[in-house]
């Protein structure tokens, strides 16, 4: 796992006060916020580091568990009974000499020991003498990307894949966006010692589509009228995620005019009923082959 330093995420160093804390994040967080940055990736990617940084630093007892593991603070508790197993392993058949195993000094990497304990690498490690368990630890977290294409992410349905030999089924809310990570609980790698199973984390990956951009839960979209719809005003026919609808266009439209259809847009997430908005921008598109008797009429008109 690469190291992420939540302090320089935040712009604040290690003395920082909890309300230090909390009003670099807010002041960050107004500045980043999706809303404010529609399709800007490398601002959504940063709004969601400063969340988890946000949610690590500004609970006392994370921070201190972060402060003293790093990127491993997670399992900081398993590592302590751990490390207190094995002295006890060692001073009950080595009367306290030979290799300390867990003993690290202050400010080293604990990495490997990590790797080895909650890595899926654990072996032999802390067992006695009568094969007896020195200590039950969680299993591996696992991480796994689901594709879905825009009009799948706006429908509420079921999804069955396969994990570690497990079928699993889950229901995908209608409203989803890309990047988003939701976590499944117990469906990771195998405990170690009859530890608990590890999590599955699935994070949403919903490619750009070809007729719709999405911006928060609005979308936009584009249609083409022709040169006498757009002066005389007329109807088009629009395609929205759920079908087509008719909408009526005004006299004299000019090129780039955009009308909001409102609740055609996406669904939000978790708000059964409600959607966003649906902005179409008209494409004038100019007659072409025109016959000598329709472009006199473009003189008269022109010289009207």
């Amino acid at each position: 796992m690469a190291y992420i330093d939540y302090y320089k995420i935040l712009g604040v160093d290690k003395s920082a006060t909890q309300d230090d804390i909390k009003k670099a994040y807010r002041k960050l967080a107004r500045k980043l916020h999706p809303d404010l940055n529609p399709g800007d990736k490398e601002a959504e990617k940063k709004f969601k580091e400063l969340n988890e940084a946000n949610e690590v630093l500004s609970n006392p007892e994370n921070r201190a568990k972060y402060d003293k593991y790093g990127e491993n603070w997670k399992h900081g508790e398993e590592y302590e009974k751990a490390q207190q197993q094995q002295r006890e392993y060692q001073q009950q058949n080595y009367g306290g000499s030979g290799f300390s195993g867990a003993d690290f000094g202050e400010g080293e990497d604990f990495s490997d020991f990590f790797q080895s304990m909650f890595g899926g690498a654990g072996g032999g490690f802390g067992r006695s003498s009568r094969g007896s368990s020195s200590g039950k630890f969680k299993g591996q977290d696992v991480h796994a990307e689901l594709n879905l294409n825009l009009k799948d992410a706006a429908q509420t349905h079921p999804q069955t894949f396969e994990i570690n030999g497990k079928k699993v089924r889950i229901t995908i809310p209608a409203g989803v966006y890309d990047g988003q990570q939701i976590k499944l609980k117990g469906y990771g790698s195998p405990g170690f010692n009859g530890g608990p199973n590890g999590d599955l984390y699935i994070t949403f990956n919903i490619p750009v589509d070809p007729n719709f951009e999405r911006i928060g839960d609005d979308l936009k979209t584009k249609v083409s009228i022709d040169l006498y719809t757009a002066v005389l005003g007329g109807d088009v026919k629009v395609n929205t995620l759920d079908g087509s609808v008719n909408l009526k266009v005004k006299p004299e439209s000019q090129n780039g005019t955009t009308v909001r259809l409102k609740g055609k847009g996406f669904p939000v997430y978790k708000k059964e009923g409600q959607a966003g908005d649906l902005f179409v921008t008209y494409e004038v598109k100019l007659p072409t082959n025109l016959t000598d008797k329709q472009k006199e009429l473009f003189e008269q008109l022109k010289n009207s």
